[in-house]
């Protein structure tokens, strides 16, 4: 059979990088805003050209031969330098936009500002899909961010990769919550108080960063004993209710527990520096008018 001697195209390569990540027609369709025939006939074109199958099924769905998962860098270098170039795009339009966006962020802030975004987002993007997932310690946010598994991190580590984009989006300060029938509820506690009080902690949810009340605490050379660790923000107010523990977590996250929980909210006696919340993002979607436009929807849910 004769072999394809068409160059590859800016469309293919794009197609190629979308595959490789996604590794799914279904899902290159939805994210490319194009159909699934359409992306097969591309697919077919390229192992044509490449000489290669690129992806074929594993147990799981498709993942990527070896000259495939080797492609996967240099396309993604390639258009890199293709986004420098001025070209002249369609303008964003997320009344009709059909991709899915992925954002991964703290559990603690869903409970804040999600159901805002999502009432944003339908009104204003209906036939478009939005993805939240949880940060984990065996996660790699900024690799997630360069290959494009995430479009947007929201976080509040205090050193943040100096490889990423970012966008402040508000600072909170610290406080402890507590149960109410908590001995040192209803008191102006101390340092001692604090440190001699049994915490509850969550497990860190970055591989590369400490969450920023451990890392103050040991830059202040501090000690305190966390006796449990969730891991998730959202389970701590409840385990306060019938034991003596204390959380150490933001104003407004411990504000919304105590509405509707009996739980009291303490000052805290260590002069903890404000948490500052951001969005960060890979420059490979820094001249993305869609991540661009979810990044302006985030900030204003928040």
């Amino acid at each position: 059979m004769a072999a394809y001697r068409d160059p590859i195209d800016i469309y293919l390569l794009r197609v190629l990088h979308t595959l490789l990540v996604e590794g799914s027609v279904t899902r290159t369709a939805v994210r490319l805003n194009q159909s699934q025939p359409a992306i097969s006939a591309a697919l077919k074109r390229l192992r044509a050209i490449i000489g290669d199958p690129l992806l074929v099924r594993g147990r799981n769905g498709m993942v990527p031969t070896e000259r495939g998962a080797a492609l996967l860098e240099p396309t993604m270098i390639a258009l890199r330098e293709i986004s420098r170039i001025a070209l002249q795009q369609a303008a964003f339009d997320p009344e009709v936009s059909i991709r899915r966006f992925r954002v991964g962020s703290p559990d603690y802030l869903n409970i804040l500002f999600v159901p805002r975004l999502v009432e944003r987002f339908r009104r204003l993007a209906p036939n478009a899909g939005l993805e939240l997932y949880p940060l984990s310690a065996e996660l790699n946010f900024e690799t997630a961010l360069e290959e494009g598994q995430f479009d947007l991190v929201i976080g509040n580590w205090p050193d943040v990769p100096a490889r990423l984009q970012r966008r402040d989006l508000f600072t909170d300060n610290v406080v402890c919550l507590v149960a109410k029938t908590h001995r040192l509820a209803g008191r102006s506690i101390s340092e001692a108080d604090y440190l001699g009080a049994a915490h509850v902690a969550p497990t860190p949810y970055s591989s590369m960063q400490r969450g920023p009340i451990e890392a103050y605490l040991a830059r202040a050379r501090l000690k305190r004993e966390v006796a449990v660790m969730v891991p998730y923000f959202s389970l701590a107010p409840s385990l306060l209710l019938r034991t003596d523990l204390m959380f150490t977590t933001t104003r407004r996250f411990a504000a919304y527990h105590a509405r509707i929980l009996p739980l009291d909210i303490l000052e805290s006696p260590i002069a903890f520096p404000p948490v500052q919340y951001y969005v960060l993002w890979h420059a490979r979607s820094h001249l993305s008018d869609e991540v661009q436009w979810l990044i302006g929807l985030i900030a204003d849910a928040m």
